[in-house]
């Protein structure tokens, strides 16, 4: 039986992602990269995702909490782990038993952890951490303040064969070059306060992508990557292939129906949309519960059909758009399907064309795609 396509479908393509990875791996001149797939690696599906960057010999997966660690363990990824987004009661216990490398920003959590491995079952295991300090985002991280005690503490506790400090790292805010040298500056003090404390991490990360590219000064001994390995800019303005990354995602759906209409049709809720000559409507399924925000609504956002760009006309619904193809009886057919964003050197949409109109950025975009949207590997 043939297997049927889905109706929305968002490709993804793996050998773009080994090749971003590539990229990165020489811009940033540093074959220790921590690659982030957090939030179900930034929509494109964690475990193919996670299971490419190792083949591709990524040093580290980096996801932000324990449950999205835990659900690589589940999806048989051995490679080493860094989470560092922690609730109020973290379950370190259950980290610990699958060997998950935590980023700890507070002595309480410092400590938790120590209680945990003395009580783990697992002698002589340490408990393998990352240090993580505010160097001026005013996020998570140890405060300055908490620096030197926290440091001392850590030096003891790895002495006593309950933690190993593998890493410090902190996140720039990306403001300006000059306010990421301000936070370098600070990070320096911080790894020499920690050597000072008896503590030699192997691991140094400050960089994520868009410090990986522009500023090399910043990259120590291992980078943090997330949207550039899925081939998007972070920098507004900037295409991707400026930087010589490929985008990952290739959104489509199918068109469902086809309706020549004359003109002065309504089309959708509201009204907010009438043609203005004889046309036919495309009716696609993709809406906002998939992702598509009602914030494109009445911009120039297109999608492509067989080559060419139309229009998204009317309101965007929950579960399906309307494309005027401009003209009726076209050379479309009922089944084939729209690009909404992908690669723009295929001529696809850039999923920059959505979050600019949207006044966002690409992130919250990939991001955001819902979850009846099933992912497709479309090379391995």
């Amino acid at each position: 039986m043939r297997e049927r396509a889905p109706m929305r479908r968002a490709e993804i393509s793996i050998s773009a992602i080994r090749s971003n990875l590539d990229r990165i791996r020489e811009v940033s001149g540093t074959d220790t990269i921590i690659a982030v797939l957090k939030s179900n690696a930034y929509g494109h599906g964690m475990i193919p995702v996670a299971e490419a960057v190792v083949a591709g010999g990524a040093a580290i997966i980096g996801v932000a909490d324990i449950d999205e660690a835990l659900g690589l363990r589940e999806g048989g990824i051995d490679a080493p782990v860094l989470c560092w987004l922690h609730g109020s009661d973290p379950d370190f216990r259950a980290a610990y038993a699958a060997d998950i490398e935590l980023g700890i920003s507070t002595r309480a959590q410092l400590e938790l952890l120590a209680e945990t491995v003395r009580a783990g079952g697992r002698p002589g295991v340490p408990g393998t951490v990352h240090l993580k300090i505010d160097t001026g985002l005013s996020r998570n991280g140890l405060a300055e303040r908490d620096w030197d005690a926290a440091f001392a503490r850590a030096a003891e506790l790895e002495r006593d064969g309950l933690i190993r400090v593998r890493g410090i790292f902190s996140h720039l805010a990306n403001t300006n070059p000059a306010a990421d040298l301000a936070q370098a500056a600070v990070f320096d003090d911080g790894v020499a306060r920690l050597l000072a404390a008896g503590v030699d991490p192997e691991l140094k990360h400050l960089a994520s992508t868009a410090a990986a590219f522009r500023s090399p000064h910043l990259h120590y001994t291992a980078v943090r990557i997330g949207i550039g390995l899925y081939g998007l800019s972070p920098y507004p303005g900037v295409p991707s292939a400026e930087l010589g990354l490929t985008p990952a995602m290739t959104l489509r759906a199918e068109i469902i129906n086809l309706r020549e209409v004359p003109a002065g049709t309504g089309v959708s809720y509201g009204h907010t949309y009438v043609t203005e000559r004889p046309t036919t409507l495309a009716l696609v399924a993709m809406g906002y519960a998939d992702g598509m925000p009602r914030a494109v609504n009445g911009t120039d956002v297109t999608v492509q059909v067989r080559g060419e760009r139309y229009p998204i006309v009317g309101r965007i619904g929950m579960d399906q758009i309307l494309v005027d193809l401009g003209a009726q009886d076209v050379d479309v057919e009922v089944g084939e399907c729209a690009t909404l964003f992908g690669d723009p050197a295929t001529g696809a949409p850039a999923v920059e064309e959505w979050s600019e109109a949207m006044g966002t950025i690409n992130y919250e975009i990939v991001v955001g795609i819902g979850p009846r949207v099933k992912r497709l590997l479309v090379d391995e």
